[in-house]
């Protein structure tokens, strides 16, 4: 059984190493220093890059962090603290059901709430805005998520300590539950931030693309997850390959907050 079991676990492997090969291979092939500093070319010219999609991936998921993480662990904080068991009990399972929503739906969502409103507004139409308020529909859940159980974590001794000091129900949670759970809240935050770097349907539905840099929060702005979208099944050559260097450099930003999470929980041991 050790041996089936060290067997299903290589297989399991093999996809992923599989994938990450081929994205590094092809990918290497196609990196230079000028993606990162000049803007798409056009079909079948040499050079050219893909700056202003790596800096409206960080834009949007800024926004959705922006917008996530405070409602994710305030939210967390009045399930665990303050809240009635059944409310508890209600807001989570409400929780589960939007991390199982397809991506997609929340892209439609957010069309609905943010693209139509500024276009009847006059502000514009698709944008960063919209698009960083998709993402953060999808990170809001799994923040919630970790934030809560990460506090159900922390042990009751504590709190028990801090009232018999004279504190607060607040300062409790302030100062004694919030630092002893911080690294937890921290994996949970990147964890949500590196899927939502990868998602493409949701800005397809909210910013759409730009092959210019980002002029505002109320314009079309490019991604990196759209530029490989549209790149890649294109007849040009040239762009394909940069679809091959966006998916290279979309993988290593997710491995970087991954990281990031891995040494977050390994400072909590």
């Amino acid at each position: 059984m050790t041996v089936v079991a060290y067997i299903c676990g290589a297989l399991a492997l093999l996809p992923l190493l599989a994938v990450l090969s081929y994205v590094i291979f092809k990918g290497f092939s196609s990196l230079s220093l000028s993606v990162f500093t000049e803007l798409p070319p056009a079909p079948l010219r040499k050079g050219g890059g893909f700056g202003n999609a790596i800096l409206g991936t960080l834009l949007m998921v800024g926004i959705g962090a922006t917008i996530s993480i405070p409602f994710g662990v305030l939210a967390a904080i009045y399930l665990t603290e303050f809240s009635s068991s059944k409310v508890a009990r209600w807001i989570r399972f409400a929780t589960n059901i939007l991390s199982g929503v397809p991506s997609i739906i929340a892209g439609v969502f957010a069309y609905g709430i943010v693209v139509l409103t500024l276009v009847k507004l006059n502000l514009g139409s698709y944008s960063a805005f919209g698009g960083g308020f998709a993402l953060a529909i999808l990170m809001l859940p799994t923040i919630l998520r970790t934030t809560d159980e990460a506090l159900q974590l922390v042990s009751q001794d504590l709190r028990q300590a801090s009232v018999g000091l004279g504190a607060t129900k607040f300062q409790t949670v302030a100062q004694v539950v919030l630092p002893a759970a911080l690294p937890a809240i921290v994996t949970g935050s990147t964890l949500a931030i590196a899927r939502a770097s990868g998602e493409t349907a949701p800005l397809l539905f909210t910013a759409l693309f730009s092959s210019f840099w980002p002029s505002g929060l109320f314009q079309p702005t490019a991604s990196l997850a759209v530029l490989v979208y549209n790149f890649a099944v294109s007849p040009f050559q040239n762009w394909q390959s940069l679809a091959w260097a966006a998916s290279l450099i979309l993988v290593l930003m997710v491995l970087i907050t991954s990281i990031i999470a891995r040494w977050a929980t390994r400072q909590k041991a």
